[in-house]
């Protein structure tokens, strides 16, 4: 399935333009065969608006749901974006999966919090195992932070995750995270993992960029750089079922010896 990767800040503070920033990238990616787009971590509104968030927050299925979904199925193409997420009084750090028809197929709350700025914000979500079928593969949904502990990551590999898509938004210093940490995820849990960072400057955050789709040899099958930017790859089946063969990270895991971790 060809994955579109939208490197973008939009404009911080407006749904309706950064609804029109994500209607323009579908198009251009549908048009290079994309099967999925991926938007970053709180793209909806962006990150860096402080108490805007909570006057900016729907539920899952709100108006801009709808709009997202009108996107997806005019283009032909699955999206996957961040936004916050209302429930009654309670605001989560969300990432939704709405398919090429325009269906929701699976929202994800953040469960590890980055720092005051979003634990001010948000409530924690309490479910880190979320998945959808979708061309053919098994998609996972994670949210920046949440993938730089294993455990997540080894989870949706013990669950079938084909594909784990990482809404962020990551500044600097911490580089390493897209450069070397999301490779090895890849690697060490045999799956493809999309990481679509946020980029430039934003509030006090300079956010770097750098998003990366990386396969399960650890190798990047495509890499953003520092500015706007939609990059396009393909995740193969066939690649992952013979790397999965060849690797026996998760057949020779002895599940016993870790029941200290938990």
């Amino acid at each position: 399935m060809r994955t579109a990767l939208l490197q973008s800040s939009g404009l911080p503070g407006s749904v309706g333009e950064n609804l029109k920033v994500l209607d323009a990238a579908a198009g251009r990616a549908a048009a290079a065969g994309a099967g999925l787009l991926t938007a970053p971590e709180m793209f909806l509104t962006g990150y860096a608006i402080g108490d805007d968030i909570g006057r900016l927050a729907e539920p899952a299925d709100g108006d801009s749901a709808d709009a997202i979904a009108d996107i997806a199925s005019r283009h032909g193409l699955a999206i996957a974006y961040g936004y916050p997420e209302r429930d009654g009084e309670t605001v989560f750090n969300s990432a939704q999966l709405i398919s090429a028809e325009g269906d929701r197929l699976a929202n994800y709350r953040k469960t590890h919090l980055f720092g005051d700025a979003e634990r001010g914000h948000f409530t924690p979500g309490e479910q880190s195992l979320v998945q959808a079928r979708l061309g053919g593969l098994t998609v996972g949904l994670m949210i920046c932070y949440d993938v730089e502990f294993p455990e997540n990551a080894r989870a949706h590999a013990l669950a079938g995750t084909d594909l784990l898509v990482v809404p962020t938004a990551n500044m600097h210093p911490f580089q390493f995270v897209a450069e070397s940490m999301v490779p090895v995820r890849a690697w060490e849990n045999q799956m493809y993992v999309a990481y679509v960072n946020r980029v430039g400057p934003e509030g006090e955050f300079e956010f770097f960029g750098l998003s990366v789709l990386a396969g399960p040899d650890g190798i990047a099958r495509t890499r953003a750089g520092r500015g706007e930017e939609l990059v396009v790859a393909d995740v193969d089946p066939d690649l992952l079922a013979a790397s999965r063969e060849a690797n026996p990270y998760l057949r020779d895991r002895r599940p016993g010896l870790y029941r200290s971790l938990v």
